[in-house]
């Protein structure tokens, strides 16, 4: 098991062995990260329209969208590093601004659009000020279509984790 500790966050990274001396990513928490996204955006979307539910409580889904947006992105992130790192070279996304990791990832197959992707990290950016109802919004959209290449980047990488 690896610890890392990066941007405040403490992401486990556990190993899992894999013939030839290859070790595969655990993906475990890359998994729980997206459903619980995917399940903050379905239970929105399945209760903006209901009458019942003040302003305020809309406000509240809304913001356990952003944070499981928070949490999720940067999963992502961090696991298309950790796979690069393994499969590809060490150093090579080293201290590399997202562009660049973005762009080894696609070279790689992990993702087709660094442009999205940098459009989601601008999205991530705007979540430390949410008290903003437009950062918020934009945020929000951003996580909605941001769960569609998530899923995508997993099962692109469970094909290559095998």
């Amino acid at each position: 098991m690896v610890l890392c500790f990066k941007d405040r966050q403490r992401v486990v990274f556990s190993r899992v062995p894999r013939e030839n001396t290859y070790m595969a990513l655990d993906l475990s928490s890359l998994k729980k990260s997206i459903a619980a996204l995917d399940n903050s955006i379905n239970s929105y979307s399945g209760n903006k329209n209901n009458k019942s539910l003040t302003g305020r409580d809309l406000e509240t889904m809304k913001a356990g969208i952003i944070q499981n947006f928070e949490v999720a992105y940067e999963m992502c992130w961090k696991f298309m590093k950790r796979w690069i790192e393994e499969e590809v070279s060490p150093n090579i996304v080293d201290g590399v601004p997202r562009r660049e990791l973005y762009r080894v990832s696609a070279e790689n197959l992990l993702i087709s659009d660094v442009d999205l992707w940098m459009d989601y990290h601008k999205a991530r950016n705007l979540t430390a000020h949410t008290y903003n109802s437009g950062n918020a919004d934009c945020a929000s959209e951003a996580a909605m279509k941001f769960i569609h290449d998530a899923k995508k980047f997993l099962k692109t990488l469970e094909a290559k984790n095998d």
